[in-house]
């Protein structure tokens, strides 16, 4: 049956009822009516109905952690993905610590050599330009940083801008490991020409491409297979409207993209990023499983 088919199996013919004005109201209602909010980007703004389901789960594990915790909560996080590609993790700075992890191995195996350098936006996400230093530069990286002007009066400004800060990265025999592009710029905000930055890495010998997408999934249409980077991430408690923290990590299922593990090291350790990203120990994972229920 196609997504556009509302036949039911057994019953008549139907169609989905609009959503009125007035129950998208009811919806947030539970907001600050005396507040205009305009930053979902930050930290989302939950629908009540999906409030009620997460707190749902909070109260079955409240009764009688015990049981939930191993009768139901753990058997559920730990059930087979059904796309082994996709990890749920907190949030796109835990997905960026998975990649960034991985990236750092890669010099201290010697795989990588000093001054390699890692590429990405000047415009990145505070939190991930950070962790490309806490990781990369400590392991003996180069970052370079793409300044684009702003403001934009057209993507060609963009492309140009990054095809510099490679070439850059290739003067005197250099080699590039790793570009992380944002697909959304927070502060300012600016929808990235994506695809053809990775097309434009796959053609300068890029190793790996990491597409930060925290403000995408809900805002612009995505095909991560299509876009064609090794990683691609995305918050959910932004425009997606789960409750926070929850986010998905894409990793392009290839011979080079191997051993990935999620910074938090659990019982699960070695038993794939997916059941590690689903189980790093006692916590809070009804925002996981209001997702994957």
């Amino acid at each position: 049956m196609s997504s556009g088919d509302h036949r039911r199996e057994n019953g008549p013919s139907t169609t989905a009822k609009p959503i009125t004005d007035t129950e998208i109201a009811a919806e947030f209602s539970h907001h600050d009516l005396t507040i205009a909010r305009i930053n979902n980007g930050s930290f989302g703004s939950c629908p009540k109905s999906i409030i009620s389901a997460q707190q749902q789960w909070q109260l079955q594990f409240l009764q009688q952690p015990d049981y939930f915790y191993f009768n139901t909560l753990k058997p559920s996080m730990l059930k087979s993905p059904d796309v082994d590609e996709i990890s749920v993790v907190d949030n796109a700075t835990t997905a960026a610590a998975i990649v960034l992890q991985y990236i750092t191995w890669s010099f201290f195996t010697s795989d990588f050599r000093p001054g390699d350098a890692a590429v990405m936006l000047h415009y990145a996400y505070g939190s991930v330009k950070s962790s490309v230093q806490a990781y990369v530069a400590r392991a003996g990286g180069k970052v370079i940083e793409v300044h684009l002007p702003f403001p934009l009066n057209s993507k060609e400004e963009i492309v140009t801008e990054f095809d510099k800060a490679l070439k850059m990265g290739k003067m005197n025999g250099g080699k590039i490991r790793l570009a992380v592009i944002d697909h959304i710029t927070s502060m300012p905000s600016v929808v990235i020409p994506v695809k053809e930055l990775v097309q434009m890495c796959r053609d300068e010998g890029v190793d790996f491409i990491f597409v930060d997408g925290a403000h995408a999934i809900g805002n612009v249409e995505i095909d991560v297979v299509d876009i064609g980077a090794d990683f691609y991430t995305s918050n959910l408690h932004k425009w997606f409207f789960t409750p926070p923290s929850a986010a998905f990590l894409y990793c392009k299922r290839s011979e080079k993209v191997v051993d990935l593990h999620h910074p938090v090291v659990s019982v699960e350790y070695g038993n794939g990023l997916a059941i590690e990203s689903a189980w790093i120990g006692t916590r809070d994972y009804s925002a996981q499983l209001v997702i994957q229920m």
